[in-house]
């Protein structure tokens, strides 16, 4: 598949490296520019470009870029991607840590729910709560007893389809977290969040989430 990577940080840029390594056609932009990105180009075989150019033709587009940046990322940033895109959001609200007050999400807008009205776009959270390291170390077969599991929540059952199996791929089962109101189960200091477990032990952990914001989450 053709894939967009906007943020080459810890997730992003491992995302890279296994996708790329999986014999996806991959590009992978920054706010920094291309040009900063010639060491993971040359290591993964990915594509450097622009924030603007990185979902041209894609059919799956990862957004892993801190929230507060996401208001930023250009008007209409979609349009060039290919029909049907399945969009990825990894973020996480760390009001105190990086972000600042988001009043939205202080009122109780879900992050991701935030995230997709600013991309005017619908979008599947996942990898949120997995660590970067995970994704190199930790990829099993279908059918491993120790295979971790990742909850994936989003309105789009196409679109959630897509990143489920592409998630298989990566050597990960899934499990489906509902929708993006829902998707508050798997947001920072919730038990599923950096779980290492399989499918029933996440699906517990999804169930067992507070809707409350701890005091460390809130601005």
């Amino acid at each position: 598949m053709k894939i967009g990577i906007i943020g080459a940080g810890n997730i992003g840029g491992n995302l890279t490296r296994r996708l790329t390594a999986l014999g996806h056609d991959v590009s992978v932009a920054n706010s920094r520019g291309p040009h900063t990105l010639t060491a993971l180009a040359e290591e993964t075989g990915a594509t450097p470009v622009t924030v603007a150019d990185a979902p041209r033709d894609a059919e799956v587009v990862v957004v892993t870029i801190p929230l507060k940046n996401v208001p930023d990322l250009p008007s209409g940033l979609l349009d060039t991607a290919a029909d049907g895109v399945a969009v990825i959001d990894t973020g996480n609200y760390y009001p105190k840590e990086r972000d600042g007050r988001i009043d939205a999400i202080e009122a109780g807008l879900t992050e991701s729910r935030w995230t997709e009205q600013h991309l005017d776009h619908p979008v599947i959270k996942a990898f949120n709560g997995t660590y970067a390291a995970d994704l190199l170390d930790r990829p099993l077969p279908q059918g491993h007893p120790d295979r971790m599991a990742l909850p994936v929540a989003g309105d789009d059952e196409a679109a959630k389809k897509t990143v489920r199996a592409l998630i298989d791929e990566l050597g990960f089962d899934t499990v489906d977290a509902g929708g993006i109101d829902e998707s508050w189960r798997q947001q920072p200091d919730t038990p599923v969040y950096g779980l290492r477990a399989g499918a029933a032990e996440v699906t517990s952990a999804l169930a067992a989430a507070s809707p409350e914001r701890p005091e460390a989450f809130r601005a």
